[in-house]
């Protein structure tokens, strides 16, 4: 088949505002925001080679061809660092254009982040932003236009078959926006369903575990970003967890149940809009990240998200790193009408080696269930 002219399409980042390594669990809850910066993808035609990726991140252009069991890189000798989740996606929507009986087209996939600063990543979930927008992009330049719901699923679809870790909530933020309540499905049943049955049937049929709801923001507080100008690997911190002593273990029970606890919590008072429910379950948040911290020495709290959590709350705040830790970001509440606090916050983080960062939050897009 041929492509249609040229197609753009952008996805959001995202911030974890409660849950993280619970979500992990399938069905166990995390809240996510989609953030007003966004992995942009340009689709066009290629000349020749299959497969042309571009990208701001990395030099020069990778040309790929199509073969049995995915894309390979044309010259043998190439090395496709950084780009392993947009070649994920590229293959996810050329298997359902397969199994539609369609042929993929030759395409140049043209990538710009503005999720990273000087090339270091802020930890607002740029790979989960780069395959929803690459999905999203490829499948409408070759005729196809998908729902929210099946942009999330083929995203997810392409992640988990890098790795069955990831939770999918960067994906679900990027695809729906706003604030979220997301519970991740079971990736290794979802994939072996996709195997079984093949992606159109999989993208369609109930996923275990999987749920998403969206939720009011908060009424009248204010979230102040901050990132500690360390980039941090999500997949390395969250792989010390998959040891044969902590799964099954009664204190990885303990620690879902106080996660959950916690997260429903949120939930409850955000939708009953009590803000001062919201920050004293930020800070219950805050504390069961800490204590898995302290019980199995991830390295969550660094030096200077320590500082950002004690700023905000010395100045009637509350806060907690946001996502794995370890560096990248966190995030503070606050009440949006102290204006003096809010300045005070922002200086305090500057002296602790903290950047505030110009973030919003991200419009919701889309129908959720």
């Amino acid at each position: 088949m041929t492509g249609r002219g040229t197609v753009s399409r952008q996805a959001p980042g995202k911030l974890f505002i409660a849950g993280e390594y619970a979500v992990q669990e399938p069905g166990h809850p995390a809240i996510l925001v989609a953030v007003d910066r966004q992995v942009g993808v340009t689709v066009s035609g290629s000349d020749g080679v299959d497969v042309v990726i571009d990208s701001d991140l990395r030099p020069g252009e990778a040309r790929l061809r199509r073969r049995v069991g995915g894309l390979g890189a044309d010259d043998e000798s190439q090395a496709l660092d950084g780009l392993t989740h947009v070649v994920s996606a590229i293959e996810v929507v050329d298997a359902l254009l397969a199994e539609r009986g369609l042929s993929a087209p030759p395409v140049h996939v043209s990538i710009s982040s503005r999720l990273h600063r000087n090339g270091t990543k802020l930890g607002l979930g740029s790979s989960g932003a780069v395959t929803v927008a690459t999905v999203d992009a490829v499948a409408a330049y070759c005729g196809m236009e998908l729902s929210p719901d099946a942009r999330f699923r083929l995203a997810m679809l392409a992640t988990a078959r890098r790795d069955t870790r990831s939770s999918g909530g960067d994906l679900a933020a990027s695809v729906w926006g706003g604030w979220i309540a997301y519970r991740a499905p079971d990736r290794a049943a979802v994939l072996e369903m996709a195997q079984r049955r093949g992606i159109e049937e999989t993208i369609r049929a109930p996923w275990p575990g999987f749920g998403l709801r969206r939720l009011p923001p908060p009424r009248g507080l204010a979230l102040e970003v901050g990132w500690t100008g360390q980039p941090a690997s999500t997949a390395s911190l969250a792989g010390r967890l998959e040891t044969r002593e902590w799964r099954g273990s009664t204190s990885q029970r303990d620690f879902l149940a106080r996660s959950e606890e916690c997260v429903d919590a949120s939930i409850r008072a955000l939708e009953r809009g009590d803000d001062h429910e919201v920050l004293q379950q930020t800070r219950g948040a805050r504390q069961v990240l800490a204590d898995l911290d302290d019980e199995v020495r991830l390295g969550i709290f660094t030096t200077e998200l320590t500082a950002l959590c004690d700023v905000a709350e010395a100045v009637g705040g509350a806060a907690k790193p946001s996502g794995a830790g370890g560096g990248d970001c966190g995030i503070a509440l606050l009440d949006a009408t102290a204006k003096r606090e809010i300045s005070q916050l922002r200086e305090g983080w500057v002296a602790a080696g903290v950047v505030p960062m110009p973030i919003r939050i991200q419009p919701t897009k889309g129908s959720a269930e």
